[in-house]
C-alpha cells in the first residue's frame, strides 16, 4: 500500500516536473537554433558561389562591351569613349557597393529563434487566468 504524498513530496514532484518542462523548452530551442545555424550556412554557401560566379561572368562581359564601345569609336572619340566606359563601370561598382550595404545590414541569423523566445518571454510576463 502506498501512502499518500506529503506537502515536501509534492513540492519536490512540482519542482521536478517544471525543471523537466524548463529542460525540454531549453532543448527545443537550441535544436531551433541549431536548424537555422545549418540552414544559413548552406545559403551562404550557395550565395557566395553564385556570387563569385556572377562576378567573373559579369566582369567579363563589361569588359567586351567596353572594348566594343571604345573599338567603335577609335577613329572619332576615342578619348570620349574611354571615359564614358570608365564612367559607367565606376557608377555600376558604386551601385553595387551600395546594395551590398543595404544586404549586409539586414538581420537574418536565428531570426526564427529569437522570435521565439521573444513570444516565451512574453507568455511568461502575462498574468495567468485563474491564477
Amino acid at each position: 500500500m502506498e501512502r499518500p504524498a506529503g506537502p515536501m513530496e509534492r513540492v519536490f514532484g512540482a519542482s521536478k516536473r517544471l525543471l523537466e518542462h524548463l529542460l525540454e523548452g531549453g532543448e527545443l530551442r537550441l535544436r531551433l537554433a541549431v536548424l537555422e545555424l545549418e540552414e544559413e550556412r548552406a545559403r551562404l554557401f550557395d550565395l557566395l558561389l553564385l556570387a563569385g560566379l556572377s562576378l567573373a561572368l559579369g566582369a567579363l562581359g563589361l569588359a567586351f562591351v567596353g572594348v566594343l564601345v571604345i573599338v567603335a569609336c577609335w577613329e572619332t572619340h576615342r578619348l570620349t569613349a574611354i571615359a564614358g566606359v570608365a564612367v559607367a563601370f565606376l557608377g555600376a561598382a558604386a551601385f553595387a557597393a551600395w546594395r551590398l550595404r543595404r544586404l549586409a545590414r539586414q538581420r537574418t541569423l536565428l531570426r526564427a529563434t529569437l522570435s521565439q523566445l521573444a513570444t516565451d518571454r512574453q507568455l511568461l510576463a502575462e498574468p495567468r487566468e485563474g491564477a
